[in-house]
């Protein structure tokens, strides 16, 4: 049998960058590779609907855990991001034009699946007028069809110079709207240069404005030079904006031409800033090395619901 190797760069965009060398990870975000039995069958399913997941694209360490129950992140409008974040191992370039058929098999895929909450996440598709807005609200319109009583989270682009987009999205009524900071605003000239923080920032006022029943999410890197007191004026402004839930996991090197892992975060150092970001006000918070914004996110939705009732019959 002949074997095929794909020669082409992923990264075309980071080829010029000095090399990173990837550090050794400390043994509390450390997985074993992926074995269990649903993990393939989630997979071959994947591959059956045509769709792209996250959890690959991304390199996700959780993909293991998740797909063994049947947990994976549905990426849509393609494998190729109009951005080049530094952080990010999502392939770069010329997006394909949008499949029109993407929302029914999202839908088909969830249903077969048996999921009780999805998480639906995009490339940047700076290309397309609304940044893709309205097929994001078809996808969320063929789950609602296809398997009424799944909870839908969505976990956008920013949306940049896109005027209406959020509008459209929020129409659709996801049950949670995210959008990740991702960084502090000092950063975002290195790690995620695309992006503006105060335009992340007033996508996610603007869903809760937009759609106060609708829970706000947004999630953190650290490990990429930010400061505690950078971290927490990022909490205070998030607050402000009234977002319900935090996460905030450690940031993993994915090649030598992405950005440098400044340092491994400590558990404890995790549980500190957990209790930081309750103590500002947030609904629910996710703080450990391996969160990642859509890692438990069943289980999360159902806490982060009660945790709303709990606070509104207070």
């Amino acid at each position: 049998m002949r074997i095929e190797i794909d020669h082409r760069v992923r990264h075309p965009e980071k080829q010029h960058r000095s090399d990173n060398p990837i550090q050794r990870k400390p043994a509390w975000i450390r997985v074993k590779a992926p074995t269990h039995p649903i993990y393939l069958e989630t997979r071959d399913l994947m591959r059956e609907s045509g769709l792209v997941t996250v959890c690959e694209e991304a390199a996700c360490p959780n993909i293991g855990e998740c797909w063994s129950q049947r947990h994976a992140t549905m990426m849509i409008m393609g494998e190729i991001c109009t951005r080049a974040c530094a952080f990010c191992n999502v392939a770069t370039g010329h997006p394909n034009p949008l499949a029109a058929d993407e929302p029914q098999r999202v839908a088909s895929a969830v249903a077969r699946l048996g999921l009780r909450h999805v998480v639906i996440t995009s490339v940047d598709r700076d290309d397309l007028p609304d940044g893709g807005a309205a097929h994001f609200a078809a996808v969320i319109a063929a789950i609602r069809a296809a398997t009424p009583d799944t909870t839908i989270e969505i976990l956008t682009p920013d949306f940049l110079r896109k005027p209406g987009a959020v509008e459209i999205v929020a129409a659709a009524r996801p049950d949670v709207f995210n959008h990740n900071l991702e960084t502090v605003p000092r950063l975002y000239p290195t790690i995620r240069p695309g992006a503006r923080y105060f335009q992340s920032l007033r996508l996610l006022d603007q869903a809760k404005r937009l759609d106060p029943s609708i829970f706000t999410k947004s999630g953190l890197m650290v490990g990429l030079g930010e400061t505690r007191s950078e971290i927490g004026q990022v909490m205070d402004d998030l607050r402000i904006a009234e977002v319900d839930f935090l996460t905030i996991g450690q940031y993993l090197q994915p090649t030598v031409k992405h950005a440098a892992v400044d340092r491994f975060v400590t558990p404890d150092e995790f549980a500190e800033l957990a209790a930081m970001a309750r103590a500002k006000g947030f609904l629910m918070v996710s703080a450990t090395p391996l969160t990642r914004s859509s890692y438990h996110a069943d289980a999360d939705f159902a806490s982060l619901r009660a945790a709303r009732a709990a606070r509104l019959a207070a």
